[in-house]
């Protein structure tokens, strides 16, 4: 007689990227195996391979690869706190006194920045607009792989997000065109266009918590936790 099949429940959340709702089941022992081994590894790019693995595991028709990197950072300390618990508990270093500081850090309470000025809609003249995507995990697993004083990974980067550029009449998608098309496309927007590119990477959703407390030497200190490496735990 086999061992009984154990039912999951299932949940809803509301992308922050897009208000798209989406269901997701909580993760078992098998996904939190998979964050334990990739943490021990202490390894950037297999903590984002693991998330992506677990996160897929658990989201009930969607695929993974379509979400924001942001987005994929929500869901997964929503996972965290439906499947776990919602407090985590951790030692860093106070940079002041030198000593070891146990917080604690209520996932509940992370929220994600949002900047006003924040804007994926570039107009370029009076007849074209340019319109940026965010950058998905695949992508930001390819620029971790990248040599961080390559003068070109901050270009990858911009063109990775450039989504299509349309007119009343015309709508051009990046992905229909070679890389020498997209570059010479590139080489021809002004210094304005280019200021605007970066602001939406400047400006772009974050998850950010800051966790206060008061050292041995009685200085107040501020631990900021932000993007997914300070999350993995």
């Amino acid at each position: 007689m086999a061992l009984p099949k154990i039912d999951l429940p299932i949940f809803e959340l509301e992308l922050p990227s897009t208000g798209e709702k989406i269901k997701y089941r909580p993760f078992t022992v098998k996904e939190e195996k998979i964050l334990l081994v990739a943490a021990e590894s202490k390894d950037a790019t297999q903590e984002v391979l693991a998330t992506k693995q677990v996160v897929n595991n658990c989201l009930i028709d969607k695929d993974v690869a379509d979400l924001a990197m942001f987005d994929l950072e929500y869901v997964l300390l929503t996972l965290r706190s439906r499947s776990v618990d919602n407090t985590i508990t951790f030692n860093v270093i106070d940079p002041e006194s030198k000593e070891n500081v146990s917080l604690t850090l209520d996932l509940d309470t992370v929220i994600l920045l949002k900047d006003n000025n924040h804007s994926g809609e570039i107009t370029i003249n009076g007849d074209y607009k340019l319109f940026l995507k965010y950058p998905t995990i695949d992508q930001y697993i390819d620029i971790s792989t990248m040599d961080v004083n390559d003068p070109l990974v901050n270009y990858y980067i911009m063109i990775s997000c450039l989504d299509y550029v349309a007119s009343d009449d015309e709508l051009h998608y990046f992905k229909d065109y070679k890389k020498e098309e997209v570059d010479s496309f590139m080489e021809g927007v002004t210094g304005e266009v280019l200021k605007k590119i970066q602001n939406f990477f400047e400006t772009m959703p974050r998850l950010r918590h800051e966790l206060k407390y008061t050292n041995k030497n009685g200085i107040e200190q501020t631990f900021v936790i932000e993007g997914m490496r300070t999350f993995f735990t």
